[in-house]
Order: C-alpha cells, then structure tokens, then sequence
C-alpha cells in the first residue's frame, strides 16, 4: 500500500485574512488611541485584549476540533470589532460596555452550540422558549417606560436590555422544532398562534420594525417547510390587511412613516436622520474622513441605528461595501450548511437565522437611506447595544451548527493492487 499522508492539509488562506483583520483593526486602534491628546491606556489594553481573545479562540478551536473552519467566527469578529472602533472612538464607557457585550454574546453563542447539539434535546425547549418568550415579551408591556416612542427597553437599574432581541433566538428555535418533523396541521397550528402572540406583544410595543423581522421570519420558515408559494401569499394578504385594520384604528401608526420618500421636506424634523446620513455618508468617499472626525457621530443615534453611515462617513465606502460583503458571506453559508444538514431543524434553523439578520440589515440600511421607512433597528454585530449583540451571536449559533460549508479534504488512499489487477493493467 502506497503511504499516505493523514497530516491535516494546512489552509493558509484563512490564516491570510485573519493576519489582515488583526492589521485593520491595530489600524483602527492607532486612529482612536493618538487621536486623544493622552493616549488612554484603558484602550490600548481593550483593543489589544480584543485582538488577542480572536486569536486564542481560534487557536483553541483549531486545537480541540481539529479543523480551521471558522469562517463565521471570523466574520462575526471583524463586524463586532468595527462596532467596538465606533464605540471606543465616541465614549470610553461605550467602549467598556460593548466589549462585555461580545465577551458575553460569544459564551451565549458557545453555550446555545451545546444545547441544540443534540436535536432530541433541543425538541425538549421548544415549549420552555416558547412559554418563556411570551412571559417576557408581557412583561415588557407591564414594566418598560416609553422611550422614543416604544416600550422597547426594561430600565434593571445598572442596566438595560430589550426583551424582544433575546426572544429572537427563541422564536428562530421554536418555529424549526416545531416544523422539524412532516409538516402538520397540530405542529403549524401552535407555531402560528406562538407567531402572532409576539408579532401582535410587539406591535403593542409599537416596536413595528422588530414585528416585521419576526413576521418575516415566520413566513421564511412556513415556505421552507411547506414550499408553497400560494400560502406564503395568503400569509402576507392577512397581514396586510391586519396592518391596514391598525391605520385605520390607529392613525398614529401612520404618522410614523409619514416622511417616507419625502425625507427632503422633512430635513429639520422627521426626516434630519435621514437627510444626515445620505449628506455625510456620501462626504467620506472610498476611504472616510478618518475615525472620530465625522458629522454624523453629532445625531442621535449615531453609535445605533445610524451606525452603517457613520462607518461610510469615517472609514469610507470601502469599509462600508466589506461590512455588507460579511452579511452576504454568512447567508451563503448558511445555504451551505442547509444543503447537507444532519436534519430538517438544523436545515431551517440555520436558513431562518441567516434570512432574520439579512432582513434586520435591510431594514437598517435601506432605512436610513429612505429607501424603506426608517424603523429604527440595530445593524447585527456593529450596533451598539448588549441585547441586539447577544442575539447576533446567538443566531449565529444555528448556522454553525447545520455543520460547516466546506468540509476538510480527504486524503487519497491507494487501493491495494491484486496481481490479476497489475497483469491487466500491464497488458
């Protein structure tokens, strides 16, 4: 038998991009650091801590799973050290707080990798997610205060978090157990009722953009598992007409959106986001203005829901197109993963969680620009925001798990010549 070398083939590509990503992102940290007059040694150590951690996780990973597929990690890492920049380049309390974020929304997305790796198991948390979502969606009616206009956020005293970004990961898990097996009139009956108790705790809320997410997402996962076109379109002509039925009731609603398309008419009131956004982000061209010296970090919101402006302000359109290039990178291997998933809950998980956070992006980028109505929610792993983080990196999870995209090379093995063989192939 020839000898074969069994060694792992090593992937030099991927090392590549994460000597690159670590360039930009000492990069970064040198524009932030020296642009104060006193180097802060609180940020050298952060940045540093965060460049370090990327590289311990990965190095650990390729040690205990034997392969050097992290190309979501990779992604993830990159998107969250971009919205670590614009926080540490605006506050260093932000930056402080952001930085717990990943290190929590990483062990979130650790811990979520363990409890759905066994699909009995993860079928055993459908009703207590689901149950679980509802209580604190209620409970975020009965204790949150308005702030701008929503009953997003519940005030814990040394912190805040928004209910709805959790109960994200949860309704992703409950809609793929429950249409995990042969599609059923019982099994699609209960994920409808779950379904509209959020959608309809959130437009209680008058959190309307995170209602359309998880509307989406519902019929993403209806059409992946029944396939039918005609149903999704009935799906979609109900709600229509149930968001008509809330204009009609409630004409408030629509003022909301009313500077839609018309944003110029409304620079100085409901539309000066928008009108600073599509000034400023145009103003910093391929390469940005540089990080801190933009405009737009003077609107509210800018650290939030107008973060993918400001990034095009002050690291330019380049940066900008790589962020959106990342999302892209992650649906494709989500589609991937689907294609040879272990079984039809990894399947639909994954797709749901990759299609969820490509719709939330929608959302946000088209929304400041006026290309949809602005709904005011956060772009996945750059927005600042514990909650939103812990949920980007949960989702996360369900497109890890379906297995990776590409699968490590094979070795070839020489097959054992017999001598009748080696008489045939010499005659």
């Amino acid at each position: 038998m020839a000898k074969t070398d069994s060694k792992k083939q090593p992937h030099f590509k991927q090392i590549t991009v994460l000597f690159l990503m670590t360039a930009f992102q000492l990069l970064c940290a040198a524009c932030v650091i020296f642009r104060q007059e006193e180097p802060s040694l609180n940020m050298i150590y952060i940045f540093f801590g965060y460049i370090a951690a990327e590289w311990i996780y990965l190095l650990i990973g390729n040690i205990v799973t034997d392969n050097d597929y992290f190309e979501l990690e990779v992604i993830a890492f990159f998107l969250s050290g971009i919205g670590l920049t614009v926080c540490a380049s605006i506050s260093e309390a932000y930056v402080i707080k952001q930085l717990i974020a990943i290190g929590l929304g990483l062990a979130v997305y650790l811990i979520m990798l363990i409890l759905i790796k066994d699909v009995n198991f993860a079928c055993m948390l459908r009703y207590p997610a689901a149950i679980g979502s509802i209580a604190v969606l209620a409970a975020n009616l009965l204790l949150a205060k308005t702030t701008n206009g929503t009953l997003n956020w519940i005030d814990l005293g040394f912190f805040s978090i928004q209910p709805s970004e959790l109960v994200k990961i949860a309704f992703v898990l409950v809609g793929a157990v429950s249409l995990e097996k042969l599609l059923s009139i019982t099994s699609l009956t209960k994920y409808i009722v779950f379904s509209l108790a959020c959608v309809g705790a959130l437009f209680l809320m008058k959190d309307f953009g995170t209602a359309l997410i998880f509307f989406f997402t519902f019929a993403l996962i209806a059409f992946m598992r029944s396939g039918n076109v005609r149903t999704i379109l009935l799906i979609c002509a109900a709600a229509l007409m149930g968001a008509m039925l809330i204009i009609y009731f409630k004409p408030y609603v629509a003022n909301r959106f009313a500077a839609y398309r018309h944003v110029w008419d409304y620079m100085d009131t409901t539309g000066y986001q928008q009108t600073r956004v599509l000034i400023y982000s145009a103003s910093g061209g391929l390469f940005g203005l540089g990080i801190g010296e933009g405009h737009l970090r003077d609107v509210y919101a800018a650290s939030t829901d107008l973060v993918f402006g400001l990034i095009c302000e002050e690291m330019g359109l380049i940066i900008g197109i790589a962020v959106l290039l990342s999302f892209a990178g992650i649906a494709f291997f989500a589609i991937k993963s689907a294609k040879s998933a272990a079984s039809t809950f990894y399947a639909i998980a994954a797709v749901a969680a990759a299609g969820m956070m490509l719709f939330q992006l929608s959302l946000n980028v088209f929304g400041i620009t006026d290309l949809l109505p602005l709904t005011g929610v956060t772009l996945p792993f750059v927005s600042r925001g514990g909650s939103s983080m812990l949920c980007s990196w949960g989702l996360l999870a369900y497109i890890r798990a379906a297995g990776a995209p590409f699968e490590p090379p094979k070795p070839d093995i020489a097959v054992k010549k017999t001598p009748a063989k080696r008489a045939r192939q010499a005659g």
